[in-house]
């Protein structure tokens, strides 16, 4: 029986770089799923298409994500990750391109369906992958460098390829976005190590528990439900019930996407010392901005910020969730995160439609408060699960003092790092610093929002 190694004989220059094109393949994959909905009117147009119809390419592409990640990650969970990746980004780039090429709607949208394919595929293995390449200790901080190309996406990938097409017709920034595939392809085959899944320190859970991991899928759905019921439709809760121009939703999404890019790099500062506390502040902060966001969306100041706030909050769970699933998962950690990647899809396809229905019914500002219900009761499971699965409350040098020790840590950690060269063989990784040991049990206390 192979025993797993801790991390293969990589140098820090070669680790570093094959974690950045790894993000590469992460933006390459983020971007193409949602830029049909930025290119909606121009491709409807261009194909002789309804708008309704162009918008299922993204509803089909993630209910194949849905239906696919966990098969495909049994398929492939011996196969070697290098050959894996590489694959699965050649074919993701053939098929982005014979998108950009497709002469009508039917050939369009089989050929999102193979990109939906092998997006399965991917999420269930990039992340073990990169944390592979890492000593364990570091693994949360790895997770998060890895999902800065996620939060680049709807900063930089969306606004530009939008742009893009708009200038000079929508197959060009598929062109683009297939070329990067090819190049992150080409790059995993150079950088990555050839070793078996087995053999790596990230083939299971570093403390897997069933109940745990089952929780955190849960608490995923339901969460992500709630908060894709507002970010589907925030585009018409600025028009209608915060009076925004038409002009001014461009700047008012990207302060959405650079706080969600700011919640990236600030989780990452918590996950290798709280990584229980680092998903369930996210989801209090979610609920509570969300909720504020019903009372206080007519405001146009507070609309903005509260948006923002959402954005950091939930860009910042899904690194951590993603952490989370590493730690607890039950067996495979491939076959946990194709989970993951499917509880995922689940709350964007129940959030579009939950965000549909109450537009008809009840109108716009209610997906606000919809949104926040939902989310705060994905904040509930994941602040029950000590209890739940334990009957007692986590010590804290395992779940993070509340609050006040995971900011705290956020803070030391960010100062040193800032303008500092990352110390020598880490791999361009901060460095560790100092954990504590608690010697008592503390409770974790909710925001004031959920309990008044």
């Amino acid at each position: 029986m192979a025993v797993p190694v801790n991390a293969p004989a990589l140098s820090p220059r070669r680790a570093a770089a094959a974690l950045t094109i790894l993000a590469v393949a992460t933006f390459s994959f983020v971007t193409t799923e949602v830029l049909p909905m930025g290119l909606l009117t121009v491709m409807a147009d261009d194909l002789d298409q309804s708008r309704s119809q162009v918008g299922q390419l993204v509803t089909g592409y993630a209910v194949v994500v849905v239906l696919a990640s966990i098969p495909l990650a049994r398929l492939t969970q011996r196969l070697p990750r290098r050959l894996v990746l590489t694959g699965t980004l050649g074919v993701f780039g053939t098929a982005t391109l014979l998108s950009a090429l497709a002469p009508t709607y039917p050939v369009l949208f089989g050929a999102r369906l193979v990109i939906a394919l092998t997006q399965a595929l991917f999420w269930s293995v990039v992340a073990p992958a990169a944390v592979g390449l890492f000593r364990p200790e570091v693994r949360g901080r790895v997770v998060a460098r890895l999902a800065v190309g996620t939060a680049l996406a709807p900063v930089l990938g969306i606004p530009l390829g939008t742009w893009l097409g708009q200038q000079a017709g929508w197959r060009t920034p598929f062109v683009v976005m297939g070329a990067m595939g090819f190049v992150a392809s080409a790059g995993i085959a150079v950088l990555l190590p050839t070793i078996a899944p087995a053999d790596s320190s990230s083939a299971r859970g570093s403390a897997p528990d069933k109940r745990r991991y089952l929780l955190l899928m849960i608490a995923t759905a339901i969460a992500v439900t709630g908060l894709l019921v507002v970010n589907t439709y925030v585009a018409p809760f600025l028009l209608d019930v915060g009076g925004f121009s038409p002009a001014a939703l461009g700047p008012v999404l990207l302060a959405t996407g650079l706080g969600g890019l700011t919640g990236t790099l600030v989780i990452g500062t918590l996950l290798d010392r709280h990584p229980w506390a680092a998903v369930v502040w996210p989801l209090g902060l979610a609920a509570c901005a969300l909720l504020s966001l019903f009372a206080l969306g007519q405001f146009r100041p507070m609309a903005i910020a509260l948006l923002t706030v959402t954005g950091l909050a939930f860009s910042a769970f899904a690194v951590a969730g993603q952490n989370r699933t590493l730690e607890v998962a039950p067996g495979s950690t491939d076959i946990a995160l194709a989970g993951s990647g499917s509880a995922f899809n689940i709350g964007i396809a129940g959030g579009a439609l939950i965000g549909g229905l109450l537009i008809d019914n009840t109108g716009v500002r209610s997906v606000a408060l919809a949104g926040g219900l939902l989310t705060a009761v994905g904040f509930a499971v994941m602040l029950a699960e000590p209890r739940l699965v334990r009957g007692r409350a986590l010590p804290a040098d395992e779940v993070g003092q509340p609050l006040i020790a995971p900011a705290r840590s956020a803070i030391e950690a960010a100062l040193p790092a800032i303008g500092s060269p990352a110390a020598a063989g880490e791999a361009a990784l901060p460095p560790l610093g100092v954990v504590l040991p608690a010697t008592e049990l503390v409770e974790p206390h909710p925001p004031r929002c959920l309990t008044q």
